[in-house]
């Protein structure tokens, strides 16, 4: 069996590019962008914009075998690493099912120690959030390691302590117990703007943990550069919603021009590519 991609990646590069895409469409573009090595160097599959492009809420609730199915979209069309988000990953057993369901889809899986009704963490405070026991989370961890060594599928646990009004020593001492428990890398979340609590944890998990693979996802604190999240201690920087936040901005101001005009001139010759590209990107041809 060849090697995970995305772990080979990690080897060869010290800060990977990694940007959201949850539809066949959306991994051609990407794709393009990022032949011969250059742009982006795997893909995000976001909980959040793929419940949005379904038109359902992001709690959870979607089936697991309708995000297969776009995962196998996405496959079918694309060769780059997949990362994609699990939330909480339910029961240890559902975990461990998912995680074996997608062998052969996505290069890692990122599940977070939340536990409740899900809520998006960029809510922050505005409503309730509740942390997992860390003993709870650690062991759903150390069961789904071992499906996660199955499946050569890495496992990447999201920490979630910013988000819920916990301080940083309770955020290191989640990331040192999932660590011992079988997670291959720790997601740091924030929604300071000027992400200084992940900043300050990597910081410290780095000088304790050399190798660990840590990730940055910078929603909220979008104004530093790659370079600069890179220096901050990220090996991977996800961007996780941006794709699918500007689609409805263009759907939204195309839609708008139509009706104020009354025709569709104005969209086409200013907002809209032609519809040939369209056919030459799902037809595979060079422009």
């Amino acid at each position: 069996m060849s090697e995970n991609p995305l772990r080979l990646l990690l080897r060869k590069k010290s800060c990977l590019r990694v940007m959201e895409t949850v539809n066949a469409l959306e991994a051609i573009i990407i794709q393009e962008l990022s032949k011969d090595n250059k742009g982006f160097d795997a893909l995000w599959f976001s909980g959040l914009c793929h419940a949005a492009w379904k038109g359902m809420p992001d709690d959870e609730s979607m089936p697991l075998e309708m995000k297969l199915d776009t995962l196998r979209e996405i496959r079918r069309v694309c060769g780059m690493p997949i990362i994609a988000d699990c939330d909480t990953g339910g029961t240890p057993d559902e975990l461990c099912h998912c995680i074996l369901e997608l062998g052969g889809l996505v290069s890692a899986v990122v599940v977070e120690d939340k536990k409740g009704v899900k809520r998006n963490s960029l809510y922050g405070s505005s409503v309730k959030q509740h942390m997992e026991e860390i003993s709870v989370f650690a062991d759903k961890l150390k069961q789904s390691a071992v499906s996660a060594e199955k499946t050569d599928i890495m496992l990447f646990a999201r920490i979630e302590s910013f988000i819920c009004g916990e301080t940083e020593e309770n955020a290191l001492q989640r990331a040192e117990r999932y660590i011992s428990a079988g997670a291959d890398g720790i997601v740091i979340h924030s929604i300071r703007p000027d992400g200084g609590d992940a900043f300050a944890f990597a910081e410290k998990l780095r000088k304790a943990y050399k190798n660990v693979p840590i990730i940055m996802i910078p929603t909220v604190y979008s104004g530093f550069t790659f370079g600069e999240l890179r220096d901050k201690g990220a090996n991977i920087v996800i961007y996780a919603n941006q794709l699918t936040r500007s689609a409805v901005m263009a759907m939204e101001k195309t839609a708008k021009v139509i009706l104020a005009d009354g025709r569709s001139r104005f969209a086409d010759d200013n907002y809209c590519v032609p519809p040939k590209k369209i056919l030459r990107m799902i037809e595979g041809e060079q422009e």
